[in-house]
C-alpha cells in the first residue's frame, strides 16, 4: 500500500468520526485539531479505527506526536 492510499484511509476513518468536515478543506500538514472539532473520545474512536483498519499498534505514548495528517500517514507506513 502506497502513502497516498493510506492518506486515504486515514482521511476516509477522519470523515466517519466528523462526517461535517469536507475532504477538500483538509490540510496534511495542519494540526488536525484545529481543522476539524474532535473531543478526546472521538480522537480515541479515531485512533481506534485506525488500529483496526491497519492492524498496526499506537501506543499511548504515541498519541502528542501524531498531530497531522502527515504525522498518521508516515507513522502507519513505518509501522505496518
Amino acid at each position: 500500500m502506497s502513502k497516498a492510499e493510506i492518506r486515504d484511509q486515514v482521511v476516509a476513518e477522519l470523515l466517519a468520526i466528523a462526517p461535517e468536515v469536507e475532504e477538500g478543506d483538509l490540510s496534511d500538514s495542519e494540526l488536525l485539531r484545529d481543522q476539524v472539532d474532535l473531543d478526546s473520545m472521538d480522537w480515541l474512536n479515531f485512533l481506534v479505527a485506525l488500529h483496526k483498519r491497519f492492524e498496526v499498534d499506537i501506543p499511548e505514548s504515541e498519541y502528542k506526536s501524531l498531530r497531522t495528517i502527515n504525522d498518521l500517514t508516515s507513522y502507519i507506513d513505518a509501522h505496518r
